[in-house]
């Protein structure tokens, strides 16, 4: 393993290192609670929305561990290691996010969708790896959770455009094959901010120059021939998995029935308000804005405050227990019909929210060699992106043939499976020893 000493930043140093998360999160958020509505709109029917988006979980697995090893392999002067990715990945985002209101049709929809997820991926895979190269071990937490706090932050502002749009722009009956305006304003502002915000922590973070003896290998790859250099981050990947610690194997089984979970959720909790509130579709879908903004509020509060936790009581115990609370949150949702109770489970979700996106990351980037961050944040997106493209083949059967057809159903389904990762997440022992990850606490 190759190791440096990292200065350590200042508060306000890590903040504009994560700013560019609120402009990918908010472009996330539209994804949870505007995209299938719009399927909606556009007339799909509610057991061929998992199917639908599984761009997300394709695109994942291709995308990320691709762009991560081939960061690892680049470094320019002038652009950096991870900037020159993320940079591309936003403008693409942008593009898409502008253009997604105007969809014609639902396979127009359909396709942006694709190319909205690539440009995703493509930001979000290097700005994983950014923190970890940045970041010396004891500011990792707080690294970590900072972006956590930007995930709340991004997806509140998503959510929250959505239901005050729909409250001011909307009302009068929903047709058939159109998106209704009021979605056009948020959409528009996540172009703005998609490239606005990524710009920002570019332009205030400047990356750590690679080591000589990382040049050196920079280096010998560039003078490989083209077909050498095309396979390489294959192999690379190959390699990374072969040799992967025991920790991200069993993290990988937490993520399996979490991910899962969490991709029913996004997909059902519009159809869910229709069936449980009586609500039409912009309806149930201003609803489902309400419940992701108050989640995303508790997010963004708790985020910093889980960091003394973690550092206090172990990150294995404090991510635990933060599934189990999603878990009960998403058990109780389908049991209240009250527009303003319903909100309330959401304080859990928001906790187990904020946890799920800071703890898992700094744990792994502990205990992965620095020069390989890359492929392992790729990796680590691989594992949340392969229960996403199980669900979408698996749960649109499950969904029709063993749930009734019943939204409820499918809440109720998800909440089982939380309580399921927060059982296996108690076995998330860290290695007592970073540079032999074999060895657990």
């Amino acid at each position: 393993m190759l190791n440096r000493i990292k200065p350590k930043l200042s508060f306000w140093q890590i903040f504009n290192m994560n700013v560019g998360f609120l402009g990918i999160q908010y472009s996330f958020g539209l994804q949870q609670s505007a995209i299938n509505p719009i399927f909606l709109f556009l007339g799909a029917k509610e057991e061929i929305l998992p199917i639908l988006n599984i761009a997300g979980p394709v695109t994942g697995l291709v995308i990320q561990p691709l762009i991560g090893a081939i960061s690892d392999k680049t470094w320019s002067p002038r652009w950096g290691r991870r900037k020159p990715f993320f940079l591309i990945g936003a403008l693409m985002g942008s593009l898409c996010l502008f253009a997604f209101p105007l969809s014609p049709a639902l396979w127009f929809a359909v396709g942006l969708l694709w190319i909205l997820d690539v440009g995703n991926n493509m930001a979000m895979e290097p700005y994983r790896a950014f923190v970890g190269d940045k970041l010396p071990d004891e500011q990792l937490s707080m690294g970590y959770q900072m972006q956590s706090l930007f995930v709340g932050a991004g997806i509140l502002l998503a959510n929250a455009s959505l239901f005050l749009f729909q409250d001011w722009f909307g009302g009068g009956q929903d047709i058939e094959g159109t998106i209704p305006k009021w979605l056009y304003y948020s959409f528009f502002i996540g172009s703005f901010l998609s490239i606005a915000t990524i710009s920002w922590s570019v332009l205030k973070t400047p990356e750590i120059p690679p080591t000589d003896a990382e040049l050196e290998e920079i280096n010998k790859h560039r003078s490989l021939p083209f077909a050498e250099r095309f396979k390489m981050p294959f192999v690379e990947i190959s390699h990374a998995v072969k040799e992967m610690p025991r920790f991200m194997w069993r993290l990988s089984a937490v993520y399996l029935f979490q991910w899962y979970a969490l991709f029913v959720y996004w997909q059902f909790i519009t159809p869910l308000f229709r069936v449980t509130m009586g609500y039409d579709t912009s309806e149930a879908a201003a609803q489902a804005a309400k419940m992701s903004t108050t989640y995303n509020v508790v997010t963004a509060v708790v985020a910093l405050i889980l960091v003394p936790l973690t550092l206090r009581f172990g990150g294995k115990k404090i991510y635990a227990l933060s599934l189990f609370g999603t878990a009960i949150a998403l058990i109780a949702i389908p049991h209240i019909s009250d527009p303003v109770y319903v909100l309330f489970p959401m304080v859990l979700f928001g906790i187990g929210w904020a946890a799920m996106m800071g703890i898992p990351y700094s744990m792994v980037s502990k205990i992965v060699p620095q020069e390989r961050r890359g492929v392992y944040m790729g990796i680590l997106n691989m594992m949340i992106v392969i229960p996403m493209g199980i669900q979408t083949l698996t749960f649109g059967p499950i969904f029709k043939n063993l749930l009734g057809g019943n939204s409820v159903n499918a809440m109720l389904f998800a909440g089982a499976f939380f309580v399921i990762a927060g059982l296996l997440a108690t076995r998330l022992n860290m290695p007592k020893d970073t540079n032999n990850p074999e060895i657990d606490l």
